[in-house]
């Protein structure tokens, strides 16, 4: 099972990447801290200090179209923030 789906890459986590040394992931709803910070000390070789999760809920949407309404949802999903040690470093552009 991978615990991390991807990595969010936002205008605000690159921000919080670069001056507190925090990382943001998507997640499996169902990984507990522990794994996820093993997932992220096996995939890109850190040393992690701290792990924060949050859960956020799917939102129902709805839009008026020419054809009628139109009703959806967004998808639910779990976002860790991931705090390094001290002179650690994620670099997400380094495969491109």
């Amino acid at each position: 099972m991978n615990i991390l789906i991807k990595p969010i890459v936002t205008e605000k986590m690159t921000a919080q990447g670069e001056d507190f040394n925090r990382y943001g992931f998507m997640v499996e709803k169902s990984a507990n801290k522990l794994q996820i910070k093993k997932a992220v000390e096996e995939l890109y070789n850190v040393k992690v200090a701290e792990v924060n999760t949050m859960r956020y809920a799917g939102k129902r949407k709805q839009r008026f179209t020419r054809s009628g309404i139109s009703i959806g949802k967004t998808s639910t999903y779990k976002k860790a923030v991931v705090t390094l040690a001290e002179g650690e470093v994620i670099d997400f552009y380094s495969n491109i």
